[in-house]
Formats: structure tokens, sequence, C-alpha cells
């Protein structure tokens, strides 16, 4: 099947800020090696991949080499019993038998290889291998781009997993990119009463409120307190979604918080280094949980998508092809917009519709 085309596009992070287009091999597969060679349609850009991007790196994840960024993505398998299926690609390769994978905790193995991190090249190409078992099908009711959405909003179920959100619960998400506003419909699905919602720029604040947020309060610290006191009675929120990655996003998070609330802190600092009034949570008996990716949660998002329950279509408000890539980071590193979604099959080499990679 590759043997008519053996060049591909791809996308390499050489240094921060510099993202460079060019031609490799296809890779391949081995006979028995448990691997399917996908052509890759959709890759959304993470706000991990922005720190990929602006520091060259993750905490003590650095950029050592030329890397393919991007881990939100979905594809065509090539070749195969499976050829031609559409499917959503996990990112996460736990090892299977450790101590933590054992216990059903997949996103903590300590040897987990990621799309996109460390050593390990993503989906910014048109073309990768990845493990059989980690390839979901997509329903036709689920587009290319839904599907490369199911990675962002793993996260979203994950953190309401780790929130202990109960039917009627308050509920307050902190920062609406797409994992946020993801967390607001989310929050309602799982029977929120009143979503509180917050950011500072004005076209995600909007968005929070197109998505379902009851109330949209300011990032000002006086005025989200006296705004979250009025959408709650002055009790605070049962649950808070911290989705910023900042200081003062956590900030905001303790203050919304009732006493004995959880506070899900699924935000990436820009620094290895998360700072909060530590007096006012301490005195309100507050559970601080970390986001940690997702464990196995595709089929349930496929599922929400499926069935109404959660809109990602509507969160990807730029598209463009893999040669764009550099143009595609620098609106997403600006925050404009919401999800920023290149689709690689439509560049070249490859990219005409007679050819594997070719445009569906």
């Amino acid at each position: 099947m590759t043997s008519r085309i053996s060049r591909m596009l791809a996308a390499r992070l050489h240094a921060p800020g510099d993202l460079r287009t060019g031609t490799e091999p296809v890779p391949t597969t081995e006979p028995g090696d448990g691997r399917q060679l996908v052509r890759v349609t959709a890759v959304g850009i993470c706000g991990s991949d922005l720190h990929w991007f602006a520091e060259g790196g993750i905490g003590d994840a650095q950029l050592g080499a030329p890397l393919v960024i991007g881990h939100e993505a979905a594809g065509v398998v090539v070749g195969g019993p499976r050829d031609g299926q559409r499917v959503a690609i996990d990112p996460a390769v736990p090892c299977g038998h450790c101590e933590l994978c054992l216990a059903g905790h997949r996103n903590l193995c300590p040897t987990v290889g990621f799309l996109g991190h460390g050593a390990t090249d993503g989906a910014l190409r048109q073309y990768l291998t990845w493990p059989d078992h980690l390839l979901h099908p997509l329903p036709d009711t689920l587009s290319d781009a839904d599907g490369a959405m199911l990675e962002p909003l793993g996260v979203g179920v994950h953190a309401v997993d780790l929130g202990h959100q109960r039917i009627g619960a308050t509920v307050a998400v902190l920062g609406c990119g797409p994992i946020g506003l993801g967390l607001v419909q989310l929050a309602r699905a799982a029977g929120a009463t009143t979503v509180v919602a917050a950011d500072p720029l004005p076209h995600r604040a909007e968005a929070a409120a197109r998505f379902g947020a009851d109330v949209v309060v300011p990032t000002d610290p006086a005025a989200f307190a006296a705004g979250v006191a009025a959408a709650t009675g002055g009790r605070g929120v049962d649950v808070v979604y911290e989705a910023a990655g900042t200081d003062a996003a956590v900030a905001l998070a303790v203050e919304a918080a009732m006493p004995g609330a959880r506070v899900v802190l699924a935000g990436i600092p820009d620094t290895d280094h998360t700072v909060f009034p530590a007096s006012i949570a301490r005195r309100k008996g507050l559970t601080l949980v970390m986001v940690r990716r997702m464990k196995e949660v595709y089929p349930r998002s496929i599922a929400l998508v499926e069935r109404g329950l959660v809109d990602v279509r509507g969160l990807v408000s730029h598209t463009f092809d893999l040669a764009e890539a550099p143009k595609a980071f620098d609106v997403a590193h600006a925050r404009e917009g919401l999800k920023v979604m290149i689709t690689p099959a439509d560049g070249e080499p490859g990219g005409n519709a007679d050819e594997p990679g070719g445009a569906r």
C-alpha cells in the first residue's frame, strides 16, 4: 500500500519557536509487532504542545533532538484487516504490566510512552505507526476533527472522575480553553445544577456561556468572589475544575471552593511550580487533586459525543494544512479562537485523493 508513496510531510520542532516542515520516509510496520500504519487526518494543537513549541519542553521533559509534536489525533488505518477504518488515536502507551498499570492507573505508568513527547514522535505528519489496540473506531457520525478532539475531552472526563462530582453539585470551571469548555459541558452532563465559569479572554468567556455555563464571572479577584457568592448563595462551589495553568487561576479556585470541596488541577503551568494561598485552602480543608492525562476513557468520550451530550465540533475555530503548521502554532500561541486543528492528509507529498495520504 505504501509502495506508491515512500515520502511524507512532517513538522519537526528543532528548538523553541523553530517548527519546520519537510519530507521524511513513511514509517513501516513489521509483521506481528501489533502496530498499524495510520494516515493522519486531523491533529489538534494542545496547551502542552504550546509548551513544547514556546519553551522546548514541559517540566523535566526537554527537547533533546528534533521532535514531531502533536498528540490529539485521528486517522485512517492503511493495510491489514482494518484497512480504511477511521480511528481516534489514544496517544499513551503504558507498559501494561507494572504495579500501577495492573491497578488500573495506566496514566501513571512510570515508563509510559506518549505521542509527541520525549523521544516519541507525534502526529504532525502524514503517516504514523501505532499499537492496534490504541486505535479506537470512529462512528460515522463523528468527523475526523471530532476524533482528534476526543483526547482533550478524555482529559476532562478523567478530571470529572477525580472531582467525585455528585448529582446536583455546584461547579466552577476556571480557564475556558478547549479542555475547560469540555469541562463546562461534562459538569452539566454529570448533573451539576449550577456551573460557574471564568476566563480573562472575552471570546473564551463568551464561549463558556454558549457551551452551557449558567454564570460567567470576571477574573478580577474581588469581582470573582462577588460573582461566585451571588451564584451560590454565599456557600461556594462543591467542585472546582482549574484548566488554566496559572497561579492566579489556582488562587481563584481556592477562593471559589466551599469548605470540604475538591479542587481539580488540570492546567499545566509555564514553570514547574504552582503557588496557591495555603492558609485559605487549609482552613477550608480542601482536597487538591492533580490531573495526569487520562485513564481508559475513550469509549465513554466517544459515546458522549455520539449521543450529543458534549459538542466538540463547535470548539474548532481554525483549520490549517500541515504545510501551514508554523502559522497554526502562532495562532494557537496567541490564544486566538478556541481549538486550532491541522489536517496532515491535505498536504504534499501524498496529498492527492487517489493515493494513500490523499484527501478523503
